[in-house]
């Protein structure tokens, strides 16, 4: 595998991931691990980038997706809902609401479906928010996958969703 412009020259490299499968006896197949441990060195590089570029705007990577999956499905969503559609816990989905909320991004108010439970909705200043921080934030997005052409970017994603269909190989027991 070749360096290209900006790659990470602490990132795993194939011979690295030869000596250590050899160093064990063992029979994996180096490029499918090096290839898998540098998707997980460029997951937490964005993940860090993330948590800088939507600091900017006074947000967390994950405050961030709660507003906008708000925004996504009309302003209003109950907090397993949201616990569900974000991949997190409800306590976690309770961290992010309490925070948005005293800022005044987001509002609880009780269901009218279900009267013991309450639903979270996105307020006007919430809205407000994400649609000062949308031209940045879409032009930084494209600018970070701006190497690549149409087609690598098709190509991408649908590797990408087969890799995220094998991430259970990491997690089950």
């Amino acid at each position: 595998m070749t360096q290209h412009p900006g790659a990470d020259p602490a990132a795993p490299s194939l011979d690295q991931a030869r000596r250590q499968i050899a160093r064990y006896g063992l029979t994996a197949d180096p490029q499918a691990v090096l290839v898998a441990a540098r998707l997980m060195t460029a997951g937490a590089r964005i993940g860090q980038a993330g948590e800088v570029h939507f600091g900017r705007f006074g947000l967390s990577t994950g405050r961030y997706r709660l507003l906008s999956d708000l925004e996504d499905h009309g302003g209003e969503k109950s907090p397993s809902q949201l616990a569900a559609s974000l991949g997190v816990s409800r306590a976690t989905v309770t961290g992010l609401v309490d925070g948005l909320e005293r800022e005044g991004l987001v509002a609880r108010r009780p269901s009218t479906e279900d009267g013991r439970g309450n639903v979270v909705i996105l307020t006007a200043r919430g809205a407000d928010r994400l649609r000062e921080l949308a031209p940045e934030h879409f032009a930084r997005m494209q600018a970070m996958v701006g190497g690549l052409s149409t087609e690598e970017r098709a190509t991408f994603l649908d590797l990408l969703a087969r890799v995220v269909a094998g991430i259970d190989a990491l997690t089950t027991d």
